[in-house]
């Protein structure tokens, strides 16, 4: 009959045993990788043409579509402004757009409560177009049919771009909720 010894435990569920989240990363993940995807088109310049998507915009519509109740609804105000402050849009359009994007992906998600990838993924590219369409407006522009043009590649990268970006979120939320401390 073999003893139990602690170091057998250890070796054969180390990983697994004894371990708990961190609630730091768990809290502070979904914000971070929303304020990173603001910076990221900063670096992308376009001469002639918007081409980068907005990627804060799209990662925070990753969380709010891939884990529903983790942002609360006013987190478009604060993430917004810094989106605001590196986008070079007028400042309060993005407070303004993302936080109407939040309301209403709630009002979506109160009325369908069922998910599924093509629903999650038409939910965001209505998200998108529109998100870009009334920035343009906003952003105190004459709307022609040339500049609506040279916005069209914008808005369908953005919109193919969604699932890889959900793709990530989902793969920044398993990190979010990995165990990595032994407790005692």
């Amino acid at each position: 009959m073999e003893r139990y010894s602690p170091s057998a435990r250890s070796d054969r569920y180390g990983n697994r045993i004894n371990r708990t989240q961190s609630p730091l990363r768990a809290s502070i993940v979904p914000y971070a990788s929303i304020l990173i995807g603001s910076l990221l088109p900063f670096l992308v310049l376009a001469d002639v043409m918007p081409i980068a998507p907005p990627l804060g915009f799209l990662i925070l519509l990753g969380w709010r579509i891939m884990r529903p109740g983790l942002l609360p609804l006013w987190v478009g105000v604060p993430l917004g402004a810094f989106d605001d402050l590196f986008s070079g849009q007028p400042f309060g359009s993005a407070i303004m757009l993302w936080s109407l994007t939040m309301i209403a992906l709630e009002t979506i998600e109160t009325r369908f409560p069922w998910r599924g990838f093509w629903q999650d993924w038409f939910s965001a590219g209505l998200a998108i177009i529109l998100y870009l369409l009334v920035a343009m407006l906003v952003s105190g522009a004459s709307i022609t049919i040339h500049q609506f043009v040279a916005a069209v590649p914008q808005i369908l990268l953005s919109v193919l771009l969604y699932p890889i970006i959900a793709r990530m979120v989902a793969w920044l939320d398993r990190f979010r909720l990995s165990r990595s401390r032994r407790i005692g």
